[in-house]
This record gives structure tokens, C-alpha cells and sequence, in this order.
């Protein structure tokens, strides 16, 4: 974290279930890592933070109730009075929307959330949601984050993408490197890979997305920069995406993760159509 706002980093996102997946955690430890490093560099006020309500083990879904104590949980976690961006993390039909966004307008008025945004929602749902924001004067999501890199486009672009343009909000989308495959570690013939993201990125080896990895490497080799900036590159210059996410387990992974790069027009058609 120190190496990323050296380079100019600002926005971190994560969620109170992080990392609730490994063994002896029980989630909140991400919140609680930002939230110390935050408060020993005395920089809360020069950063942009995100996190999620709805996916905790000890915090499910979408009530009022449930809304209010793990938005005090991660402020607590966090150590500070405002969370920027909120995410509905996962819907809940459980709930009625008067009461989902009713809590979160509450939590705005107090102070202690500046803005909304939903996660893994239908566009069906999406569009219902905002629709009920804007018709009801309750606070509206802002942006989506849903799944979307270079070799993983039919979900999001099938009918995500459109409803986010006709909505005129925009998409933060998760797994930008595809679970580290877009760095260029995985290749036809190296079986081992030191990362716990290893398994999920060797879901994306197949022969068409090893020809965009090729792609990649003569558009690398023109700007002088890793593959993962080619691939974050990528997602900038799609229409609907205001910034996209992706992970460093080192200072050198992140180091090639904040190598900003533009690309020209025929680069972006070359991915496009070979992806």
C-alpha cells in the first residue's frame, strides 16, 4: 500500500467478507489491514475507499438492520467516520428496495456514506433499483462492478454494458488481469505458477485467449510496458468502464499494474478482435 500511493494510488476497494474464504479468518481482515495503514500514515483524507455489505458470513443480505451494523463494523474496521463508496456487494429480493435504499439513505444523511453502488445485480434489477431511487427521491447507485477483463466480455457485454450507458452511470470492474492470466505468467507448457490465484487463471487457458496473449506481447513490446498494463489499458478505453480494479500480491506485481498506457485506436481493434 505504501508502494501504491507512492505511485499516485488513491482508490482501494474491498469488502467486510475479505477474507473470510481463508482458513482461520472470519472476514473483515482487509478492512482492518487498510484501516491501520490508514491511520499510521495519517493519509484517510487523500484516499478513496470502497467496501461492500451483503456476502458476510455473520452479515448477510440487504435489511435495514443488517445494513446499519456492518456499516458501523467496517467504519470501526476502517478507523474513520466515512465510507466513500458503498456496494450493495450482492442483491437481495428478500428485502423490499424502500427498505434496502431507505437504509442507505439514512447512512448519507448521517455522514457516514458518501455514495451507493451495486455488485453482481441483474440489469433487470438494476434498472429496477434506480428507477425506485429516482421515483421515490432515495438515494441511487452510482456505479456497478461486475466481472469484465479482456478474455472474459460475453457476460458483461450481452446486455450489462448497454443497460449501464442508458442508466449513465459506469462500471468498476473486478478480475481486470483475469485472476493474474492477462500478466502473461500462464502459457502453454508452464504447469507451475507461484500464486494462490494460479487454479482460477488456468480457467482462461484455451488456445483463443493464448493468440490475445500474443496479441498482448506485440503491443507490450511497442509501448515498453507489462502485459497487465496493456490489459488494464484495454479496459480504460471501453465506453462504460470509469476505472478498473485489479490485484497485487508484491510491490513488483504492482509495480506493473500502475504503468499507465494509452492505446492507439488499431491496438484497441486488434484486441477486440482477436478477444
Amino acid at each position: 500500500m505504501d508502494a501504491y500511493s507512492a505511485h499516485g494510488g488513491n482508490f482501494i476497494d474491498t469488502a467486510d467478507m475479505y477474507n473470510q474464504w481463508v482458513e482461520g479468518h472470519i472476514g473483515g481482515e482487509s478492512e482492518t489491514i487498510i484501516g491501520s495503514w490508514m491511520k499510521s500514515r495519517g493519509n484517510r483524507s487523500s484516499m478513496v475507499i470502497a467496501t461492500k455489505v451483503s456476502k458476510m458470513d455473520s452479515r448477510p443480505g440487504l435489511s435495514a438492520k443488517n445494513i446499519f451494523a456492518a456499516c458501523e463494523e467496517s467504519l470501526n474496521r476502517l478507523q474513520t467516520d466515512c465510507i466513500d463508496l458503498y456496494y450493495s456487494h450482492e442483491d437481495d429480493k428478500s428485502v423490499e428496495l424502500e427498505e434496502t435504499l431507505g437504509a442507505y439513505a439514512q447512512l448519507i444523511a448521517q455522514g457516514k456514506v458518501r455514495y451507493i453502488a451495486a455488485s453482481n445485480f441483474t440489469p433487470a434489477r438494476l434498472r429496477e433499483s434506480i428507477k425506485y431511487s429516482e421515483d421515490n427521491n432515495l438515494p441511487s447507485y452510482v456505479a456497478v462492478q461486475d466481472l469484465y477483463n479482456l478474455v472474459d466480455r460475453a457476460g458483461y457485454e450481452a446486455e450489462m454494458a448497454q443497460t449501464v450507458a442508458e442508466l449513465g452511470i459506469s462500471n468498476i470492474p473486478f478480475y481486470g488481469i483475469a485472476r493474474g492470466f492477462l500478466s502473461g505468467k500462464y502459457r502453454p507448457g508452464i504447469t507451475e505458477v507461484d500464486s494462490k490465484r494460479a487454479a482460477g487463471a488456468r480457467e482462461y487457458a484455451t488456445e483463443k485467449n493464448f493468440e490475445v496473449l500474443n496479441a498482448m506481447d506485440e503491443i507490450a513490446k511497442t509501448h515498453n510496458v507489462s502485459l497487465s498494463a496493456i490489459a488494464l489499458a484495454w479496459l480504460r478505453t471501453q465506453p462504460t468502464v470509469s476505472v478498473p480494479i485489479a490485484s497485487a500480491r508484491t510491490v513488483e506485481q504492482l509495480n506493473e499494474l500502475m504503468q499507465v498506457v494509452e492505446l492507439s485506436d488499431n491496438e484497441v481493434e486488434i484486441l477486440n478482435a482477436i478477444s
